[in-house]
């Protein structure tokens, strides 16, 4: 029988028209993906409320400074390098291989043009000479909760090794740690565009209560964040035992560098407002009494366990001042030659998911045991999760919020995926540090 023309190029049409479609419904694409998820938002979603935050990328657009960097941009997710000092091409090279878009303070030697050139940015304590548009945010200083403490006394103006701090002077008793904040913030360029950014210690995260905590965390910033090295830190595990009633061998876990933005989110809350909060870890011995350094896989963990609680950017503390190797440029010399490549490994996937960690978090509780932040992104469901404060290693079942489809999970930079049945599907955590990224598509 023959087919009339029209009808051929009909059919031949068809036949196109699927193949393209078979062919894009292929293609590797989005975060994380080898398969990529669907566009547009996924069908039947469950209604999950959303976690309160600052609002995201979109909150850089309130300085003009952070807004002309580029910092509203989805796929830009801030990770800095601390007190770094940049004189060569070399040294660009290197931060950024490792991942590093950020310099959070800068000797006043360094290239601020360089900087410019090589499209990072920069966050420093004053104006260094020949800065620019890389200069998005000023330092106002770095743990003046620990040196100066809660309170509105006299300064001297002296930094610490520098002679009497507060007024009156009482080595026992040093409180003008309020004035140290409202001072050294007026020294800075006014009215420039630029947020104001400080660093807390242990004053904030240990020694104070909400109020005198609050003070130091709501009155001074729009981008704050809190350093306590967990996994090193000898004297900081001395406190945490004291006063936070750690129990022997709680105090080096992952999931401590997730209390920290606990802590601070709980303080940032008390005036109304959010800003963002930023994570510190240690890459190698932070202090000279320091008895072990920080593992790649921990390292790992304590940037994830971070993120999961709700960290807005990293910081990595560069120096190393205990121990056989030290350096205050660990990321680049050969005291980092253990734990520079877990830094590549756990920027590259922050790069890659930056679109999914600037959505706004959804409330879902898995259980006890393990900590977790649920995104929506694309199509689909992305979940962080590790071990918590209350767990360890093993086994964990997840059981998905009820109407939240799952066709496929997805073990994202495992290339692996988790069978899901019920709603609910099971995987292993090797180590408390262990942590896992699943992308759940319908």
């Amino acid at each position: 029988m023959r087919v009339p023309r029209p009808l051929l190029a009909l059919a031949a049409v068809l036949v196109a028209a699927a193949v393209v479609w078979a062919v894009l419904n292929l293609r590797p694409a989005g975060p994380g993906a080898e398969n990529p998820p669907p566009t547009g938002p996924a069908p039947a979603a469950p209604a999950l409320k959303p976690v309160d935050w600052e609002g995201g990328p979109a909150y850089y657009g309130r300085f003009p400074a952070t807004a002309a960097a580029g910092w509203t941009d989805p796929s830009f997710f801030p990770v800095g390098v601390w007190y770094e000092s940049v004189i060569t091409q070399d040294d660009v090279d290197k931060d950024r291989e490792a991942g590093i878009n950020t310099y959070v303070e800068l000797t006043e030697t360094s290239d601020m043009a360089l900087i410019r050139k090589n499209g990072m940015f920069a966050i420093t304590g004053k104006p260094i000479g020949g800065y620019g548009a890389e200069t998005v945010a000023w330092l106002i200083t770095d743990e003046a909760d620990m040196w100066a403490g809660p309170g509105d006394d006299g300064w001297t103006g002296n930094f610490p090794g520098q002679g009497p701090l507060c007024v009156p002077d009482d080595p026992h008793k040093e409180r003008c740690g309020y004035t140290v904040m409202k001072t050294l913030k007026d020294r800075l360029p006014k009215n420039d565009g630029r947020p104001h950014y400080a660093n807390y210690g242990k004053g904030v995260m240990i020694w104070q209560n909400d109020r005198q905590a609050g003070r130091f965390v709501n009155d001074y910033t729009d981008l704050v964040s809190l350093d306590v090295y967990w996994y090193t830190s000898y004297y900081a595990c001395l406190d945490a035992q004291n006063s936070l009633k750690f129990r022997a061998g709680q105090c080096t876990r992952a999931a401590n560098y997730g209390l920290l933005i606990d802590r601070q989110r709980r303080l940032d809350a008390l005036d109304g407002k959010r800003q963002p909060i930023y994570a510190f870890v240690e890459v190698g011995r932070p202090a000279p009494e320091d008895k072990r350094p920080i593992e790649p896989a921990e390292l790992k963990g304590a940037v994830m366990s971070s993120l999961i609680h709700g960290a807005r950017g990293v910081v990595y503390f560069n120096h190393s001042f205990g121990g056989p190797c030290q350096s205050q440029h660990v990321l680049r010399d050969a005291c980092g030659v253990r734990t520079r490549p877990a830094v590549i490994e756990v920027n590259r996937q922050i790069k890659e998911l930056a679109p999914v960690l600037n959505t706004q978090s959804l409330a879902h509780d898995f259980g006890k045991g393990v900590d977790t932040m649920l995104k929506r992104y694309g199509g689909s469901f992305y979940l962080f999760a590790m071990p918590g404060l209350d767990g360890g290693p093993g086994t964990r079942t997840f059981t998905l919020p009820p109407g939240l489809p799952a066709g496929r999970v997805e073990v994202l930079f495992e290339n692996r995926r988790v069978p899901v049945s019920g709603g609910a599907f099971t995987d292993a955590f090797a180590t408390e540090s262990t942590y896992h990224i699943y992308r759940i598509t319908p």
